[in-house]
């Protein structure tokens, strides 16, 4: 089945629904992507910092599909801010095209680079007019990077793809992206160490469905309107998460989900005010 499609506010469309191949050995990358497309999967999400780009690329090239038909993203390494175009042309290169539909810089790094990620947002506008990138966005940005950057540029992000899952909501980056016109694209959409898909509130919700957790937390983030990519290297987990369009949530559900917001607490990958790792 084709998944809902969103339209961002460059009037190009994003599948609100696709794989993200984080943390998937790139030996592995080639078959899980081919699983994914197989299944249905239209929109992969990799990045430079992932060392996958060349499986992602090699599952396309053997899929058959038209390029029309599939929606890439790939992301700006810490190391890379001041080569953006060089090494957006080496993943294009890894990747087998000759552009990606999604370019986003992938970690703001306020510490790093004098915090001058204007700049590097700057640079990322351009490849977008050079025709290397359909679009252009941003992960990981607080309300305050993109205040500035929009500020500085008068140009807004298509995404902000930020971590959200129900014990972290991150509602001030998420009405940060809608104030400003962006569309949130959320990373871990499942939590990570398994905490909410064991969670007795996120069980019974899918107990009275008929639905495996997993399915209940990614119903829940496509009902809030943003774009979400799990993960899975197993055909039939991939098969599983991809299954979640024929059900809704009540708006009791929803409540009791929202109440599992721990706030900052609750937040399980690193800060972005505060992250600034260089890969060696």
């Amino acid at each position: 089945m084709s998944t809902p499609r969103i339209t961002l506010n460059d009037n190009t469309s994003i599948p609100q629904f696709g794989l993200g191949v984080w943390q998937v050995r790139a030996a592995e990358t080639e078959q899980v992507v081919t699983d994914a497309l197989e299944i249905g999967y239209r929109h992969i999400d990799t990045a430079q910092m992932y060392g996958n780009e060349a499986g992602v690329g090699a599952a396309i090239a053997k899929s058959g599909l038209a390029r029309e038909d599939l929606y890439v993203t790939t992301k700006l390494n810490n190391n890379n801010h001041q080569k953006a175009r060089e090494s957006l042309e080496v993943s294009l290169d890894k990747l087998g095209l000759e552009k990606v539909d999604l370019f986003l810089i992938h970690w703001p790094l306020p510490t790093r680079y004098d915090g001058d990620f204007v700049a590097t947002w700057e640079t990322v506008v351009g490849l977008r007019e050079a025709g290397l990138a359909t679009s252009v966005g941003v992960s990981n940005f607080q309300p305050d990077h993109l205040d500035r950057i929009v500020s500085a540029t008068g140009v807004v992000p298509v995404v902000n793809q930020i971590e959200v899952h129900p014990y972290f909501a991150n509602e001030a980056a998420r009405a940060a992206a809608a104030r400003h016109g962006a569309h949130v694209e959320a990373w871990s959409p499942l939590g990570q160490g398994g905490g909410e898909l064991k969670d007795p509130v996120v069980t019974g919700v899918a107990e009275s469905h008929g639905k495996s957790p997993a399915q209940v937390l990614l119903r829940w983030a496509l009902d809030r309107g943003d774009i979400v990519f799990p993960k899975s290297v197993r055909k039939e987990r991939l098969a599983e998460n991809f299954d979640v369009f024929d059900f809704a949530l009540t708006a009791e559900e929803v409540a009791a989900l929202a109440e599992l917001d721990k706030g900052e607490g609750g937040r399980q990958g690193p800060n972005p005010d505060t992250f600034d790792w260089i890969p060696s």
